[in-house]
């Protein structure tokens, strides 16, 4: 079964590789930002 997870941080680098990898693993990704909105709406 597929797990919730907030991960912050995720708009660049080890944050940003971490949700797309558990993403791809079939996972629901929570992701937060401070400053970075424009890179986490890549993600």
């Amino acid at each position: 079964m597929p797990e919730t997870i907030l991960i912050t941080g995720a708009a660049k680098r080890i944050g940003r590789q971490l949700a797309l990898d558990l993403a791809d693993a079939g996972h629901d990704i929570i992701i937060h930002c401070n400053t970075s909105s424009v890179e986490a709406g890549q993600v």
